[in-house]
């Protein structure tokens, strides 16, 4: 009679373990992989503060808030504004009353070449530090 009960007793056990347990159902937390969307900025901001590598293309500030040093964007400035006489005087002198003279001018980083192309004039000018080059021509009048 006790195999009998406790036989019993332990089925009884068993059967109601059935309805107490859940399912277990998979649900991830990334809402790139189906998860809630409302993590996506706790995420974020998760991996950004874990992040410790630098971007060495990125330019840095240095103490005084420039990307560049003073001298470096005074250079710059005395080459874009003697690119821009340039330009203006090419304008004037080519629809004006006397003509461009030929030759090459070094100014500053450019080298600067003015010849006459089969159109009009040419003007190509040659960045020495990257060695970038631009080709400009002025139609004749």
């Amino acid at each position: 009679m006790k195999k009998i009960l406790l036989l019993s007793i332990t089925l009884f056990l068993l059967g109601s373990i059935d309805g107490i347990s859940q399912q277990l159902v998979y649900q991830p937390k990334n809402p790139v992989f189906g998860g809630n969307n409302f993590n996506y900025q706790w995420m974020l901001a998760s991996a950004q503060s874990q992040d410790t590598t630098k971007d060495p293309d990125a330019v840095g500030s240095n103490q005084f808030g420039f990307n560049r040093s003073p001298l470096d964007d005074f250079a710059e400035s005395l080459n874009r504004q003697i690119l821009s006489r340039l330009s203006r005087e090419l304008v004037t002198r080519q629809f004006g009353e006397s003509a461009l003279e030929n030759g090459t001018y070094t100014l500053g980083d450019y080298q600067i070449e003015i010849g006459q192309g089969g159109s009009g004039v040419s003007v190509t000018i040659v960045d020495t530090k990257t060695g970038a080059t631009t080709v400009v021509e002025v139609p004749f009048n």
